[in-house]
């Protein structure tokens, strides 16, 4: 077990999620790990509270290999899709940002990363808190949301 320290180029973070490079059971990862070598879990979102979302492929480097400034106000959640190539970002500003981001088998391609859609429909609190929490749907396209206006939302 190796310990690696990631240097995100943000003040404070509020989320991390890691992504399985394969969409498959974490049992069936560890019969391929021993029978092929095979690493999953080698690209990392994180949010932070001064608007950025860094994608870490840990394969490359451990600086960002993208930092994105989509977002006005903080970030809260950042989440991937457990069997589709999505993530989606929530943030202060009460908006939602999903994300087709796609990581290839072939160790030489870089994730591809593109801005899909942004979901509104949260109100601020009178604290300013916009989205609070994000989080995809395990088989479908799906994304919930649970703003500080007390309403939890399911976008398909």
């Amino acid at each position: 077990l190796s310990l690696s320290r990631l240097l995100a180029p943000c003040v404070h973070l509020s989320y991390l999620s890691v992504h399985l490079s394969i969409p498959i059971s974490l049992s069936l990862a560890r019969l391929l790990w021993a029978e092929n070598n095979l690493v999953t879990g080698d690209n990392i979102i994180a949010g932070s509270f001064d608007r950025r979302l860094c994608w870490f492929d840990l394969d490359l480097s451990v600086r960002p290999y993208k930092t994105l400034r989509y977002h006005k106000l903080a970030l809260r959640q950042v989440c991937f899709h457990s069997s589709y190539p999505l993530f989606a970002s929530c943030s202060d500003d009460k908006n939602v940002h999903i994300f087709h981001g796609m990581v290839y088998s072939d160790l030489l391609q870089n994730p591809l990363i593109v801005p899909v859609k942004i979901l509104r429909g949260h109100e601020a609190d009178s604290a300013g808190l916009g989205v609070l929490d994000c989080q995809f749907h395990p088989q479908q396209p799906w994304i919930l949301t649970a703003g500080a206006d007390k309403t939890v939302r399911l976008f398909t």
